[in-house]
């Protein structure tokens, strides 16, 4: 690991000034949070940033806070507390369940969900330096080679999934990004924040290079509201999803008004589910609702040669996900 400069800001605009300066001078940056990804990543050397912007300088950003009937996540609460606080797990289940699926309890403790949810992809090829899309090449070595956790949804020219647990909880729950610049600061969806490779196959979201995600921002859930996340792993410990599912009722009942599901580990992107949410809409969620609902979710998939089991694994989950949740 080379050396770097640790730069700590005062501020979110400083952080995001200190990253356009460095830049300007003709070094490399990273920004970092709890770090887990990123000094994984300096110590294989896939990243060698000249000067890490250390956000840990920053206070408030680890903690939630009310905000009208909503709530505020800033970005350097530590999955641990969000998986442990009350309100989120009272009122979004769906993303406490996803943060204490994450990895082991020692990575809980100290990964944060801006983190998560802008970690870099975890494909073989990707992370043992091979000059892929990801890496600066021009070639996604998964189409023809080993592809076994790979995309069945939304792939090419890359085919990597998002390996974020919160990121599809996130968009169920129809939250919100502040984005912090050097200039600027924006809100955007997060169903509009991940891109697909098609746009940029070298990225996975909106962020531009000087930019920080300051703060999640969650919607006031509405009366009758239910929630769950669903994980299915190769092992039970410190590994991504081969498929999940996050799920968002809002039932009257037993009578489901609107739904939100949006699947994992089988998309360049948070993968959302807007024709089994609409088949949903009005309806009693019973065994055979559910099986429909299975079905639809797979439609349009395009496995590669390896990972065909994602396509009947995915139904089932959905199935599992719908009747555990209404």
């Amino acid at each position: 690991m080379k050396a770097f400069t640790n730069a700590r800001p005062r501020d979110l605009k400083h952080a995001a000034t200190l990253a356009q300066q460095a830049r300007r001078d003709g070094r490399t940056v990273a920004m970092a949070g709890g770090g887990s990804d990123v000094v994984g990543m300096m110590k294989d050397r896939l990243i060698t940033p000249d000067v890490i912007v250390n956000l840990t300088s920053i206070k408030g950003l680890d903690q939630a806070r009310a905000d009208g009937g909503g709530l505020r996540i800033g970005g350097l609460m530590t999955l641990d507390a969000i998986a442990r606080h009350a309100p989120i797990r009272e009122r979004y289940r769906v993303l406490a369940e996803a943060a204490e699926s994450v990895a082991t309890p020692q990575i809980r403790n100290v990964a944060t969900i801006a983190g998560n949810v802008c970690q870099r992809p975890w494909c073989w090829y990707y992370r043992n330096g091979f000059k892929c899309l990801k890496n600066g090449g021009t070639v996604c070595y998964s189409v023809t080679g080993e592809n076994q956790f790979h995309a069945i949804f939304g792939g090419g020219p890359s085919y990597i999934v998002h390996p974020s647990d919160l990121a599809p909880a996130l968009v169920a729950l129809g939250a919100r990004f502040r984005i912090v610049g050097p200039e600027a600061e924006r809100v955007v969806a997060a169903d509009e924040f991940f891109t697909l490779p098609t746009a940029d196959p070298a990225r996975e979201n909106v962020l531009k290079d000087d930019e920080v995600l300051a703060e999640i921002l969650l919607p006031a859930p509405v009366r009758g509201s239910r929630s769950a996340y669903h994980k299915v792993m190769d092992r039970e410990a410190w590994t991504h999803a081969l498929v999940s599912a996050a799920v968002v009722l809002e039932m009257d009942g037993d009578v489901c008004r609107t739904a939100r599901l949006v699947l994992g580990g089988v998309a360049p992107i948070p993968w959302r589910l807007r024709g089994v949410e609409q088949i949903l809409a009005g309806k009693r969620i019973t065994p055979e609702v559910a099986a429909l609902a299975g079905e639809t979710a797979v439609a349009g998939a395009r496995p590669l040669a390896k990972n065909g089991y994602k396509v009947p694994m995915t139904k089932a989950l959905v199935r599992r996900a719908l009747t555990g949740s209404a």
